[in-house]
């Protein structure tokens, strides 16, 4: 069996974050660790307060990982300090993780602010740079390139921009798009769109974490990374389509799909 580890905050309504990648992983038939970056207190509606792990506990929950049970493929979600960010880069260097796939939560769903400004330059300078794939959407991106993404081309732009400092498959997600739902997979001037239809379906809580959760286990498992993108953006796809309803707000996924 796969064994993948999720660094990530928690969702305590189970729609996001270390929650939403453990039923991914576990949909995938894979193995899911965890090593938990902030307690939530979110629902569907919105974020109502983050509480952070001490730096030297998450390096805890790693070292207790690593040591034991080395994980295939590594997925990194919401690090909201410079000081987790720190010690996160530092046990993923010493212990050498694998196929780590970064999706750089600056927000949540509902527009709540994750990440403190101090982290926003360790994120760039210590943490993507030992990434294999980021997955940002549209807001995360324009954020990494200092400017606004209006359409497809402005993806292609900012893509472009992010390799500047980063050696890195950038995968810049169009979900926020009007026009598509397309994403753009860049890597070394090479640009490859993957096309989904847009599904009518408001509940989009934990999209993200899905979906680069999904990159994860696929390339647990020795796919590459184009294979990887495909096979999740189908997943996710799949778990749109199934139509859940929960919760008053932008609902979660069916991840048992």
């Amino acid at each position: 069996m796969k064994k993948i580890l999720s660094i990530a905050g928690s969702d305590c309504s189970g729609g996001a974050g270390i929650q939403a990648d453990i039923k991914t992983i576990t949909a995938h038939k894979m193995y899911a660790m965890s090593a938990i970056t902030a307690l939530t207190a979110q629902n569907t509606t919105g974020v109502y307060g983050v509480n952070e792990t001490s730096p030297e506990f998450v390096s805890k929950q790693l070292d207790c990982i690593f040591e034991d049970i080395f994980p295939d493929a590594i997925k990194i979600g919401m690090v909201s300090s410079k000081e987790i960010i720190e010690a996160i880069s530092k046990k993923l260097k010493e212990y050498k993780g694998k196929n780590i796939v970064v999706d750089p939560v600056m927000f949540s769903t509902s527009g709540h602010k994750l990440m403190s400004e101090d982290a926003m330059d360790a994120l760039k300078t210590k943490l993507l740079p030992l990434a294999d794939v980021i997955t940002p959407n549209i807001f995360e991106a324009e954020s990494l390139c200092g400017f606004n993404i209006y359409g497809k081309e402005d993806m292609i732009k900012s893509a472009k921009d992010i390799s500047k400092f980063l050696d890195a498959h950038i995968l810049i997600k169009g979900g926020h798009l009007t026009d598509s739902a397309d994403d753009l997979l860049f890597f070394k001037g090479n640009i490859m769109w993957f096309n989904e239809n847009r599904i009518d379906n408001p509940n989009t809580h934990g999209t993200g974490c899905t979906l680069s959760s999904a990159i994860a286990c696929n390339l647990g498992k020795g796919l590459n990374i184009e294979e990887s993108v495909r096979d999740a953006k189908k997943y996710i796809t799949r778990t749109l389509q199934a139509g859940l309803d929960i919760g008053s707000a932008s609902g979660p996924l069916n991840h048992c799909v």
